[in-house]
């Protein structure tokens, strides 16, 4: 049985869950921390707004899940940061450009995902 946690020890655990499950469902996390389906939903709104997590719709598949590719305790790049080094990519040739590449994917994998559609 998991003690009771406080707003923020709840909300960075579920970041911690979600990060090594990928994937669970609001009433579960609610009964994991004994608090309100609500809140879960609260506490997801706000981590929404600084952790790449998706809701995902539906009775029986539905959730909230960490996006592909980010864990915690890794540095990644923001949009800005991803956009100066995509120009400086386009002078790129040969080895330095697959370098660079190589370094958009793992430093930006949500971002580069986005703009390589």
């Amino acid at each position: 049985m998991r003690k009771r946690l406080n707003k923020n020890e709840r909300q960075d655990a579920i970041v911690q869950i979600l990060c090594i499950r990928r994937q669970d469902t609001i009433s579960n996390l609610a009964e994991e921390f004994h608090v309100s389906v609500r809140t879960i939903k609260y506490d997801i709104e706000e981590l929404t707004l600084a952790y790449p997590i998706e809701t995902i719709r539906g009775r029986y598949g539905g959730g909230v899940r960490m996006r592909e590719g980010y864990s915690t305790g890794k540095k990644y790049l923001n949009s800005e940061q991803y956009q100066l080094l995509q120009k400086k990519l386009l002078t790129l040739i040969g080895t330095e450009r697959t370098i660079m590449e190589s370094i958009l994917a793992d430093f930006a994998p949500c971002l580069h995902k986005e703009y390589a559609k």
